[in-house]
């Protein structure tokens, strides 16, 4: 874990340069374990992440403002809100050697600490207020661990003092030969270090023994331990005067640890300007799409369901399409009550006869209380029915296909989506065609809707929509019947325009604005995706179906690489 005790000390020093005497104006329920706080602090709003998943703790401040990502917030978000929101923070502190963070707030309601326990497996965010829980976002109780019960107005325990780790400031080579002796056979020598000494990560204890003899992995029995105290020793003083030099390490692309000491056991350690900054390249910052993969799974989940029950129907209509079975039965038995309708008897209540010579007789039922001509004619009556159910099964058929093509482009909406508005409205249109439901009505989330995109180039203008709701403006609010129209081909997704002012427009134009259009489609991660090309005059909205959705003629076609307005 490289989340260790140094690191947290450097946030809490950066913290107290960057956030306390600052006023909490927000507070963010990002998921189910994260919260936020917005900090207004020396003339600049700052975002401050805080997450107790257990497989990833994490705390750290951003430059992007964080965006809520569940539908109903936790409790400790709703009492942050009423007890700290519009309060001071006041100090940030850290239980010597602990990988813990304590936020001091003072607001009109009291004074609180917010404290975030980052350890795996044992991660948590709770308020308190004194000594005392006043919520907490995973609640523990006795029967999962009766020594530390986390739950709302019960005492707050601090987690175990490492009492059988050694403290690494105050370590003497008696110490850390007497630890090396103790040590089991095998083992290597940065294994020993991290078990014996209190906040020493792995990372850090491999940095230690590399300096010493230049081999992060060497074993315990063959490394001198003179110069490893002095390596370590090292390693330490600057962590002691607390000069952190935060950094991140890069191989292959991607960041694969981070820091707040130099590391150069390892290639490619970076300085970052910040520790915050490190654990944002390495964590990514909770923001942009992947901000709402979390309020965005039950919709996916009634979309799942939406197109499970229509490829049924679907299937079922097709089914009932070819089999012609039910009905020559009808008509069949209607004939036969009246070829033996002088046979039958008065309280007759079913009558066997052959159709046809080779095939099995059929048994039809009677009402007695009919006639023969009567009960011929219900079943004349039932054929007919179902003659003309069966003649609008094609259409039933297709108007399916159009609700499962609707469908697929709100999945694409929903993918897309990168605010709470845009998955909002993904949302209401599951609801409308009843595709979601709820106990209560839903109401409209308020926040600004993002537009479609204006791509200029030349003086030429194109107009490039990313949802459903916006490629019903831009194909028949912004276009004319001259503009070219353009569509990825047989996938959901989006809808762009090109104004005709009058030139003619470039090939190359096209295309560029093709890719922006395949990007932002289903076809997305495809290497090359075909995209239809007509006037919009040639553009039909088909009746009854969902917003965005069409029909088109007269088309041609280029083939493009998907990029994002960003290469436009």
């Amino acid at each position: 874990m490289y989340f260790d005790t140094f690191t947290v000390a450097a946030l809490v020093d950066e913290w107290l340069d960057e956030l306390v005497g600052g006023r909490v104006q927000d507070v963010i329920d990002v998921d189910a374990h994260s919260v936020g706080l917005e900090i207004y602090a020396h003339r600049a709003r700052r975002y401050l992440y805080l997450s107790a998943e257990s497989a990833m703790p994490r705390v750290y401040l951003l430059r992007e403002k964080l965006r809520r990502g569940v539908t109903k917030p936790s409790q400790l978000g709703l009492l942050l809100r009423r007890l700290v929101e519009g309060g001071g923070l006041t100090h940030v502190s850290q239980p010597p050697l602990e990988r813990v963070l304590n936020l001091h707030f003072e607001s009109k309601a009291g004074a609180f600490t917010l404290v975030a326990e980052v350890m795996e497996r044992r991660a948590n965010l709770l308020l308190l207020e004194g000594d005392t829980i006043v919520e907490c976002i995973r609640r523990v109780g006795a029967d999962e661990n009766r020594y530390r019960v986390s739950l709302p107005n019960h005492p707050y325990t601090p987690p175990p003092a490492q009492d059988h780790k050694l403290n690494p400031f105050t370590l003497t080579s008696a110490q850390l030969e007497t630890a090396f002796a103790q040590a089991g056979e095998g083992r290597k020598a940065a294994q020993v270090l991290a078990a014996t000494l209190a906040g020493v990560s792995p990372l850090l204890a491999r940095e230690a023994v590399f300096r010493a003899c230049g081999d992060p992995k060497q074993p315990a029995h063959a490394l001198n331990l003179a110069t490893l105290y002095d390596a370590l020793q090292a390693v330490l003083e600057p962590l002691r005067q607390r000069a952190w030099q935060a950094g991140v390490v890069e191989a292959d692309g991607r960041v694969q640890a981070f820091s707040a000491y130099p590391v150069t056991h390892v290639d490619g350690w970076r300085a970052t300007e910040s520790m915050s900054a490190a654990l944002t390249a390495f964590y990514g910052a909770p923001t942009g799409a992947d901000a709402y993969n979390e309020i965005k799974k039950p919709v996916q989940a009634a979309i799942d369901e939406a197109r499970a029950k229509l490829n049924a129907k679907k299937a079922s209509l097709e089914a009932g399409l070819k089999d012609d079975s039910e009905r020559e039965r009808l008509q069949h038995s209607g004939e036969l009550i009246l070829a033996y309708q002088y046979t039958l008897k008065r309280g007759q209540t079913e009558l066997i006869a052959q159709y046809d010579p080779e095939g099995e007789p059929l048994t039809i039922a009677l009402d007695p209380a009919l006639t023969p001509l009567e009960n011929a004619q219900r079943y004349f009556d039932r054929y007919n029915r179902a003659k003309r159910a069966q003649q609008a099964v094609p259409q039933r058929i297709e108007q399916v296909q159009r609700d499962l093509d609707y469908v697929a482009q709100l999945e694409v909406d929903l993918q897309l989506a990168a605010s709470y508005p845009e998955v909002d409205d993904v949302l209401h249109a599951l609801y409308a065609r009843g595709w979601y439901r709820t106990a209560k009505p839903l109401r409209r989330m308020g926040g600004a809707r993002t537009g479609p995109l204006r791509l200029v180039k030349d003086g030429y203008v194109a107009w490039v929509g990313r949802s459903s709701q916006q490629n019903e403006q831009v194909t028949f609010k912004h276009a004319k019947p001259n503009d070219l129209w353009l569509h990825a081909r047989g996938v959901a997704g989006a809808h762009g325009v090109i104004r005709d002012d009058g030139r003619a427009i470039p090939s190359e134009l096209i295309e560029r604005v093709a890719a922006v259009v395949a990007y932002y489609s289903a076809a997305r991660s495809e290497a090359r995706v075909i995209v239809d090309v007509t006037r919009v005059k040639h553009v039909r909205k088909i009746k009854g179906a969902g917003a965005g959705m069409v029909t088109y003629r007269n088309e041609h076609t280029v083939t493009v690489a998907p990029q994002s307005e960003e290469d436009f």
